[in-house]
């Protein structure tokens, strides 16, 4: 599984309407075959910053979506929407999608 976490810090203008900015970029990535979440949250300490937590089976399905038209609409929308570079952690992991937390398990 490929993991993408990406922090983005927008501009004050654009941070409670950015969920419905990024809404057709979500729900058409969410659609992807290879997609296993696309996740939105917002900063609890800065209410300008986004993490959205995404996977993808693998590597085609991460090139699938990079190569879509929705991503490249997605980050022109974007664009003009941030306050600053995103910054992001691009791993690949060997477990598909989420797992239990052993130290809370019921």
């Amino acid at each position: 599984m490929i993991f993408i976490a990406v922090r983005f810090t927008v501009r004050p203008e654009y941070a409670d309407s950015w969920p419905e900015l990024v809404a057709d970029f979500t729900r058409a990535t969410r659609e992807e075959p290879g997609n296993l979440f696309f996740d939105w949250s917002r900063g609890i300490e800065d209410p300008h910053q986004y993490v959205l937590l995404e996977a993808f089976a693998d590597a085609e399905a991460g090139a699938a979506h990079v190569a879509s038209d929705h991503f490249t609409t997605g980050l022109k929308t974007m664009a003009g929407a941030i306050a600053a570079t995103p910054e992001i952690i691009n791993v690949e992991v060997p477990q598909q999608g989420w797992g239990a937390m052993a130290e809370l398990a019921r």
